[in-house]
């Protein structure tokens, strides 16, 4: 039985160093990832280049402080659903995966149907956000969570 612990089989311990130290610091350069990954520049971008072909490596981006440009609470918000039929769920992603306040959407088991992280630029916009989603068509019922503080943000998984 495999442990659920170990990497995917197609990644060995070279492709979990570069996966690591990508994690970390996504913007330094090939040269300096294959010498902390302990092997030459192009092997390293020919490895990086197939783990992001086969979707391991998702994506880059910049890591933003959200106080920092005009975005002071951070909330999550549990939201019910009156149906769980497909196209109910659906079309509920689909309004939510337009409004940009809403930066992680995920549907959920148990407590409701899906968790929301949202960030808004003070309580007028957190209420109109709240009320924006309770009056959402086939939303049953949305509790919200505000944040104090976030002590950790981690990106990727533990490797």
């Amino acid at each position: 039985m495999k442990s659920q612990d170990s990497p995917p089989p197609d990644i060995d311990a070279i492709d979990r160093r570069i996966l690591i130290e990508l994690q970390e610091d996504g913007r330094m350069t090939n040269v300096e990832l294959a010498r902390r990954a302990g092997i030459s520049a192009p092997p390293c971008l020919r490895r990086v280049r197939r783990l992001e072909e086969a979707g391991i490596i998702r994506g880059y981006h910049a890591d933003t402080d959200p106080q920092r440009l005009g975005f002071a609470i951070t909330f999550f918000a549990i939201v019910g659903l009156e149906s769980q039929k497909e196209a109910a769920l659906a079309a509920f992603e689909a309004l939510v995966g337009a409004w940009p306040e809403v930066r992680e959407c995920h549907m959920i088991r148990g407590g409701g149907d899906f968790l929301l992280r949202l960030v808004a630029r003070d309580t007028a916009h957190e209420n109109d956000l709240t009320g924006r989603l309770t009056e959402a068509p086939n939303v049953a019922r949305v509790q919200t969570l505000q944040t104090i503080r976030t002590s950790r943000t981690a990106a990727g998984v533990p490797l």
